[in-house]
């Protein structure tokens, strides 16, 4: 097996300043911002950007991985907090919410839970979809939410969820409401 040779000090300065000017920029543009601009404000060159993130795909992964993680991490803490049902409903507002707010973060995970196009993404999708499993399956037995639903059609409906609180001014502050739509829709 060969070992991964460790960052020279100044490769590992330019992979974190790409990370921190690639978050700034997502969060200003969205998942489609220059990639040049961020080699430009990291204060590297295009070659150097490539190199450590060869696709747009892997610097939003690298920026955005933490984040999906923690999704998914949120949804065991509201289930211990509150009952099946208002947890679920809770944990689909803060997802669709952090998809509006975190600029970037709504395509990436929409691509972490369609398909993983990658090992880390792979990785990010099935911890989230693992997440929705275990609300949907708790609401499901508690009574409070349709027995028929799959975990990846919740998670879709709160991407979409997010989408229309996007049209509807694009700060989220619709995303109660439609989520309250979208559930009194998905009772039992």
């Amino acid at each position: 097996m060969a070992q991964v040779k460790p960052m020279r000090a100044d490769a590992r300065r330019n992979y974190e300043r790409l990370l921190e000017e690639a978050a700034v920029a997502f969060a200003e543009h969205g998942e489609g911002a220059s990639l040049d601009d961020i080699a430009k404000r990291a204060g590297v060159g295009s070659g150097t950007l490539y190199r450590h993130f060869p696709t747009r795909q892997a610097l939003l992964e690298a920026v955005y991985v933490d984040a999906i993680e923690a999704i998914a991490v949120r949804a065991d803490e509201l289930a211990a907090e509150l009952p099946p049902g208002e947890a679920l409903v809770e944990w689909l507002n803060e997802l669709a919410a952090g998809m509006i707010q975190v600029r970037g973060l709504k395509a990436l995970l929409g691509s972490a839970v369609a398909d993983g196009s990658s090992e880390v993404l792979a990785r990010c999708g099935s911890s989230v979809k693992a997440a929705a499993g275990r609300l949907v399956g708790a609401a499901q037995r508690e009574g409070t939410l349709r027995g028929d639903l799959e975990p990846i059609e919740v998670l879709r409906l709160a991407h979409g969820v997010a989408s229309a609180s996007e049209l509807g001014g694009g700060d989220g502050a619709h995303i109660r409401r439609y989520l309250s739509l979208m559930t009194e829709g998905l009772r039992a």
